[in-house]
């Protein structure tokens, strides 16, 4: 991808998001899009080699509208800022994780796993948590996870408000219950990964990471090193879905 030409496009639409300009400028935008479209379709058939769950997706399943809806948001910007795919083999608006790479200027980055899930489905996560510990703790303490991710004390757990932020430098779990959940021991050794309320992980990488092809090795790294702990909870996930 030609990131410099993405991020420079996205950073004047942040100086000029309103219509007429975005209509003066269209064609730029669709030859911006169609080039993030073939970095796409170049990150989904390097993931199809590890992870064939995904065979079966095109780029329209993976990437998202550029025109926010702002029938509810107080912001009435009409575009994005960003151009992001999702690659998940469920679809984009399943509770199953995917990959995910994200291109906007000053916060760039490479994600995985499962965010948003309701209760109940938590709580089997966190009952296969305690029951395959050894396995969990494989996952993600392994060298590699905690080079990408980190670890939910050192990155996630620290802000009174109980909620990390997409902008740390990296991390694994967006949010965290303030006290153990109901029903699990509260002085278990590995307690911290009971309270997550997501098992999501990042990890931010500079505006031109994504440029040209090179990057497709190191996202693929980021990719490997988090799939044993997603295929762990989406293994519980897919019983509801």
């Amino acid at each position: 991808m030609d990131t410099r030409r993405i991020i420079g496009f996205l950073n004047q639409l942040a100086k000029n998001n309103n219509r007429s300009w975005f209509y003066e400028h269209k064609s730029e935008y669709e030859a911006v899009r169609a080039d993030f479209e073939h970095g796409v379709q170049l990150a989904l058939e390097r993931i199809i080699t590890f992870d064939p769950s995904v065979a079966h997706l095109t780029v329209k399943d993976c990437t998202y509208r550029f025109y926010r809806d702002t029938r509810f948001s107080p912001d009435k910007s009409p575009y994005k800022n960003h151009l992001g795919a999702y690659i998940a083999a469920h679809g984009k608006k399943a509770l199953h994780g995917g990959y995910y790479i994200h291109l906007e200027p000053g916060h760039c980055m490479v994600a995985c796993g499962n965010y948003w899930l309701p209760t109940n489905i938590l709580t089997s996560c966190r009952n296969e948590i305690m029951a395959n510990t050894e396995q969990w703790l494989k996952c993600v303490r392994s060298p590699e996870f905690l080079k990408y991710y980190g670890s939910p004390v050192a990155t996630s757990f620290s802000s009174p408000a109980n909620v990390s932020s997409w902008d740390s430098p990296q991390g694994f779990g967006l949010e965290r219950l303030k006290t153990c959940p109901s029903g699990f021991p509260r002085d278990w050794e590995y307690v911290e990964y009971l309270r997550m309320k997501d098992y999501s992980c990042w990890h931010q990488v500079p505006d031109d990471f994504y440029q040209g092809d090179q990057w497709l090795d190191e996202a693929e790294r980021m990719f490997r090193a988090a799939k044993p702990m997603m295929d762990m909870m989406n293994a519980v996930i897919d019983d509801y879905e």
